[in-house]
């Protein structure tokens, strides 16, 4: 009976040590899957969205580093070497109608496009969150008017009516931004307000209101962070369709004013030699083919990142 007494605290301590190491590795476990689901991991999980994110990223360090990276002065004229082609020695993408670098051109032309992209995106998400928030969370007559002027700026299309803006606002960096950034407020509106409607109607948005929480403070601290994952992949796809407006707008002569080198610029000089030198429309082309499909190949990336059912 002694001996049987003294083995029965070494079963038990046996018994809590499987315990303990059971425990351990399911926290281990669960570490390891938050790990492999941050938005990171998975994001480099998507091939696509990662071919995006390094594109993206290549843009920007270009954009920023522009005066270290071009080889010259963008708006430097050459009358002995008009239209040079691509590959001419110390001109890789050859030369413009005035012999000025293209390459450099392209490279400072990046810094103007992701500026008037990213900030006329900014401006179109800060006016039309907030109409969208307001318009989503008290509804009634200010839900109708709100939406009765976003309805008649979807009236036209897009890029219309930034140049109805820009016609009356005036050419430069900033009239262009506003210009683009008013006209991306109707898409950030309704984006916001959808999201607005179906968070509004949570439980813990309704315990909110039982407790006396004010409506300022409902909508900024509670009901705008569960919109942000959408907002913030709209916008992203936004920016992808600014540059695109940017470019077209500066073609049109309407944009950036000469001889500010920008992509659409670039075009517009381009345009008028397709035939004798190609490479000036078909540089300025590629890039901006190639920085609008990074872009929405990481707003794709994004959205399955932030997407709750891709969680699970």
């Amino acid at each position: 009976m002694t001996l049987s007494k003294k083995k029965k605290p070494a079963a038990a301590s046996s018994v809590v040590s499987g315990e303990a190491l059971g425990m351990d590795a399911n926290i281990a476990m669960l570490v390891k899957e938050r790990n492999a689901n941050n938005a990171w991991h998975k994001l480099a999980r998507n091939k696509t969205a990662l071919v995006g994110f390094f594109i993206v990223a290549f843009m920007v360090v270009i954009a920023v580093f522009a005066p270290l990276i071009a080889p010259y002065d963008p708006n430097a004229i050459n009358p002995v070497l008009p239209f040079k082609g691509i590959g001419t020695p110390g001109h890789l993408f050859g030369t413009d109608d005035l012999g000025r670098d293209i390459l450099s051109r392209i490279i400072y032309g990046s810094r103007i496009s992701m500026i008037v992209a990213v900030g006329a995106t900014i401006v179109g998400a800060i006016i039309g969150v907030l109409i969208g928030l307001t318009a989503g969370y008290f509804g009634g007559w200010i839900d109708a008017v709100f939406m009765r002027i976003m309805d008649g700026m979807f009236s036209f299309p897009f890029i219309l009516l930034a140049m109805i803006l820009i016609t009356v606002l005036g050419n430069g960096v900033m009239n262009v931004i506003l210009a683009i950034g008013i006209a991306s407020v109707p898409g950030f509106a309704r984006v916001t307000r959808g999201q607005v409607l179906i968070v509004k109607e949570e439980e813990y948005c309704n315990a909110c209101r039982v407790v006396g929480v004010s409506p300022v403070r409902l909508l900024f601290l509670h009901i705008l962070p569960n919109c942000v994952s959408q907002i913030i992949v709209y916008a992203t796809l936004r920016i992808a369709s600014a540059i695109i407006s940017e470019a077209s707008l500066s073609f049109l002569g309407l944009g950036i004013a000469l001889p500010t080198a920008s992509w659409g610029s670039i075009l517009r000089v381009g345009r008028d030699c397709l035939t004798t030198a190609p490479h000036v429309a078909g540089t300025a082309g590629a890039f901006i083919l190639v920085t609008v499909i990074g872009f929405n190949l990481l707003g794709d990336g994004i959205r399955d990142v932030m997407d709750p059912k891709m969680k699970q």
